[in-house]
């Protein structure tokens, strides 16, 4: 059960993600910024979970502090039996690249590489043999609809493709948890519905543990729960369906 809210349906499952008084602050001067205060709750494997406050509000940092992309001042974050917080920052690369698949709002995708090349780049840090490597991207292209933009270079492509090509490169190491960063804040209405869509099948279908950060309320409506972070303290979660 999580410490800061009422237990959820999906509670009872397995907790994938399990958070412990986290706080976190910066130095500015002489002077400590607080960020997060004393977060704790737990994230059921499965769950999917749209985490909303203003900005400033510490939502982007706890979801940095849950992909491994910087540490609490504070607690501990368990994933999957891990406890990130430990890690230094050789284990924290190789934990992300084993388990964190990333979708961020200006997609990140190298200019240079082909949709494909671009999808099968977290794998370059697997030994898996090259043939393995493209079999796999060529499937995560083709569970986004892509597979007839495989050669196109991110100039060639529109920016709900560009997003789709970057949950395609999230998915393609077959990640204990997907992160996305305001996933649909540089897409049109329609582009954005489709992406949320793809996530909502990602989840349902595919059974992908995924956490957004999003200020739109329609997008974190398409998720099955919801939280709210004011001032770096967490509210109850809310069930959406």
């Amino acid at each position: 059960m999580s410490a800061s809210g009422p237990a959820s349906p999906s509670s009872a499952t397995e907790a994938v993600i399990r958070i412990e008084h986290v706080s976190k602050f910066y130095v500015r001067g002489h002077e400590e910024v607080p960020v997060l205060s004393d977060i704790h709750f737990d994230i059921a494997r499965g769950e999917y979970l749209a985490l909303m406050g203003p900005s400033g509000s510490g939502k982007s940092t706890l979801l940095n502090l849950i992909a491994g992309l910087d540490q609490p001042n504070t607690g501990s974050i368990v994933v999957d039996g891990v406890d990130i917080a430990q890690l230094d920052d050789t284990g924290l690369a190789d934990w992300r690249a084993r388990h964190i698949g990333f979708i961020f709002q200006f997609y990140n995708l190298m200019p240079v590489l082909t949709a494909l090349e671009n999808v099968e780049l977290p794998l370059q840090l697997t030994p898996l043999p090259r043939r393995e490597r493209r079999e796999r991207a060529l499937t995560a292209l083709s569970l986004v609809g892509l597979s007839d933009r495989v050669k196109h270079y991110p100039s060639e492509l529109s920016g709900g493709q560009l997003q789709r090509v970057a949950i395609a490169r999230a998915i393609v190491s077959d990640p204990t948890l997907i992160v996305a960063d305001e996933p649909t804040g540089d897409l049109d209405r329609k582009s954005g519905e489709e992406v949320l869509g793809l996530l909502d099948r990602l989840n349902r279908d595919l059974g992908k543990t995924i956490i957004m950060v999003t200020h739109d309320g329609h997008a974190a409506n398409a998720a099955r729960a919801v939280r709210h972070l004011e001032k770096g303290e967490l509210s109850a979660l809310v069930e959406n369906r």
